[in-house]
């Protein structure tokens, strides 16, 4: 199971078309401390499209790249592009500054004009990822065909994308099926979060098969918003997978400074770490208080301490138990 971290690309649509510099670094490095290392990022409509789409974001495509290079030999960095802006110059831009991949994304149905540019990418020897944006236009049985036509250009992974978060969780997992029915390469899935279903359909597509994940960091994406990386992160966790991932260090990031950053902008995740961790855990909000005075008396980290105790006591942790906790975590 893989996290495509989309944060550093759709998720720039919270404050218009990317992130500053300091935010891209601030967020690359939060995530490979915590173990997230696919990640998505650059100019919110992709490569090229700063010039080609008026897409003005804080950074040129190449001020991206250049800031990127210090990262490059710790994560998986890669870029959307529109199928248009999948010219030979942009894709020999991408190679020229190390990127591990491209994402090429077409509407559903479009992929026909995708071709050139996923035997460009695979040429200048880098992964070609595809989305399949508005997936839902095609019936399943279609999309799997188009998606065969691409996967015979070279392609190495596909993703199915709820652009406008309409899909049900049955629909998800009959789409994916279908997919990975008719693919031998991995099928990934990207949930907008219109109807609070990006979570549940994320599980879904699980089911169906799926392998890659399209989240962001505090659910931050256009629209409603993806998935939020540390909520699918803590579910798939409670499953017994993602757990090459630091849930608790991904936390304290958010908490410490992604969560105080984006407020300066207005922005206020939904879900915040404590309330994550209590549904993580099974543990009754109305232990809060207890839970944090002995936390602070202790010198103990608070999460830890809720999810051990809890382990042992869901109904009514002794004020004792989590004590002896908090003795086993120094």
């Amino acid at each position: 199971m893989l996290v495509m971290d989309c944060t550093l690309r759709d998720g720039a649509n919270v404050l218009g078309k990317g992130f500053d510099a300091r935010l891209t670094k601030m967020m690359i490095e939060g995530m490979i401390a915590a173990g997230i290392t696919t990640i998505e990022m650059g100019n919110c409509l992709g490569l090229g499209a700063y010039e080609t789409d008026n897409s003005i974001a804080p950074c040129t495509d190449v001020e991206y790249l250049e800031l990127i290079q210090p990262y490059l030999p710790q994560a998986e960095i890669g870029m959307f592009m529109g199928y248009k802006n999948a010219t030979q110059a942009n894709v020999d831009l991408a190679a020229k500054y190390g990127l591990k991949f491209l994402r090429i994304g077409a509407n559903a149905g479009d992929g026909a004009g995708a071709c050139d540019g996923i035997r460009r990418v695979k040429a200048a020897g880098m992964k070609c990822r595809y989305s399949f944006m508005k997936g839902y236009i095609l019936s399943p049985a279609e999309l799997a065909e188009e998606a065969r036509m691409l996967a015979a250009c070279g392609l190495d992974e596909v993703t199915i994308m709820d652009s406008a978060g309409t899909m049900m969780p049955n629909q998800v997992r009959e789409y994916v099926q279908a997919l990975t029915g008719a693919l031998d390469i991995p099928v990934a899935f990207h949930g907008h979060n219109n109807l609070g279903l990006s979570m549940a359909n994320a599980l879904a597509a699980a089911e169906g098969g799926a392998t890659v994940f399209d989240s962001g960091l505090l659910g931050m994406a256009r629209s409603a918003g993806n998935c939020a990386t540390e909520l699918l992160v803590a579910a798939f966790q409670r499953n017994g997978q993602m757990e090459d991932i630091d849930l608790y260090k991904l936390l304290d990031f958010l908490d410490s400074q992604l969560i105080p950053a984006m407020e300066e902008h207005g922005y206020h995740t939904a879900v915040k770490p404590y309330d994550l961790i209590l549904g993580l855990a099974g543990c009754h909000s109305s232990f809060t208080k207890r839970f944090q005075d002995i936390a602070k008396e202790c010198g103990v980290p608070l999460y830890p301490l809720v999810v051990k105790t809890s382990e042992l006591d869901r109904k009514a942790p002794s004020e004792e138990l989590i004590r002896q906790v908090a003795a086993r975590l120094t």
